[in-house]
């Protein structure tokens, strides 16, 4: 059985495309794995809190020594990292903002992206400590960004999300693009055809 860890960043509803294409994806993925675990996060709806002052504290304070202030400061990065570990499988879906990736998505990774939790440093250097997972992510763009294209540098999302995915030990992992949904009709529907393509081979794999 797999545990997948299903998360939508994207604030919009129905309209959503990054939404609907994640969520036909779980919907196929349960018709095909019925006994598999899902467990759903909607940070576009419910954001998490950015990183205060007292988090950064509590983070570099050992758990025994937390005053009651740290301990509620640093508890949804707790639990928040527990349900990021439990799982086997991420499916997030992503908008793409000016260029990159939406502030409440940043908020989710400053928040589970932690010492000794999900990474570790000494005198040799960084090391991840999350492995043996596999992620797809999903990611809605107005333009098109393909390699070796005049904007394919406007894309900062992609190397972002593989480098620090990459940083806590999580390489394997899918992009499947719904770009030039802002190109017109015809590229709008022949790119959100192809993700769901794309999508439909990663439920095999």
């Amino acid at each position: 059985m797999t545990h997948i860890l299903h998360l939508d960043a994207s604030p919009r509803g129905d309209r959503s495309i990054s939404r609907t294409l994640s969520k036909e994806f779980i919907n196929q993925w349960k018709t095909t794995h019925p006994n598999d675990t899902i467990t759903y996060r909607d940070i576009g709806h419910d954001p998490v809190p950015f990183v205060s002052e007292d988090w950064i504290a509590a983070a570099f304070t050992p758990s025994d020594q937390h005053t009651p202030e740290l301990a509620i400061a640093i508890q949804i990065s707790d639990e928040l990292i527990d349900e990021f570990l439990s799982a086997d499988r991420y499916v997030f879906s992503i908008p793409m903002y000016n260029f990159s990736i939406p502030a409440n998505f940043k908020a989710y990774l400053d928040q589970i992206v932690r010492a000794g939790r999900t990474f570790s440093v000494d005198e040799t250097g960084y090391k991840g400590l999350v492995h043996n997972k596999k992620m797809t992510i999903i990611m809605a763009q107005g333009g098109a960004y393909p390699e070796g294209s005049p904007t394919h540098a406007y894309d900062l999302q992609t190397p972002y999300l593989r480098l620090i995915f990459g940083f806590i030990g999580i390489t394997d992992i899918e992009f499947v693009y719904a770009d030039s949904l802002n190109l017109g009709d015809e590229a709008r529907n022949l790119a959100i055809a192809n993700a769901q393509s794309a999508l439909k081979a990663a439920i095999a794999h």
